[in-house]
């Protein structure tokens, strides 16, 4: 093979891997019922992100409420559906998981866990507290060891068995129980 072809197929792989590469990073950004909820945001989205970074950030249109409220939620326009992110002096402060049982916690947690479920997977970091409005129920909140975090929560939402909704985000926002109201 001579010179001029080698370096033809040379270029050829390297713009493929390169064209992988760009794939690769742009799928991880993209936000999907895949995403993993942690203690300060989801995916690529992070708690003090305003809603156009956090949609910069996923190439996700985040629609919702009007931003003219001091406190509002957008959500992604198509997917993942039933997640939401509360908005608050402009930036975001929470995001809520609802009715959706594909995304989890970096944990593994998710909904229709039981109570039993949630307490293994974080050993003596969860407080429990009753439901404000389910009989039975309970608020099982993931208080973070690490000092670093200390202002940021999981609240899970039970019916006194299994996970019916989650949440994570910065205090105070994250025990509002009625968001926005």
């Amino acid at each position: 093979m001579n010179s001029k072809a080698k370096l033809l197929t040379l270029s050829t792989v390297m713009l493929a891997l390169s064209s992988l590469t760009v794939s690769t990073v742009v799928a991880q950004a993209k936000l999907t019922n895949q995403s993993k909820l942690f203690i300060n945001g989801i995916g690529q989205v992070r708690v003090g992100m305003t809603v156009s970074q956090a949609a910069k950030a996923t190439g996700i249109k985040l629609i919702g409420e009007s931003p003219n409220n001091s406190c509002y939620y957008v959500k992604p326009q198509n997917e993942p559906k039933n997640l939401l992110f509360m908005v608050t002096k402009g930036r975001i402060s929470r995001v809520d998981v609802r009715h959706n049982t594909q995304i989890t916690t970096l944990k593994g947690a998710k909904i229709g866990d039981t109570e039993t479920q949630i307490k293994s997977l974080y050993p003596g970091q969860i407080q429990v507290t009753p439901h404000k409005y389910v009989q039975g129920g309970h608020y099982l909140t993931f208080v973070p060891k690490d000092k670093s975090d200390q202002n940021y929560r999981i609240v899970f939402e039970t019916d006194g068995k299994r996970v019916t909704q989650f949440r994570s985000g910065k205090l105070p926002e994250v025990k509002y129980v009625e968001g926005c109201s």
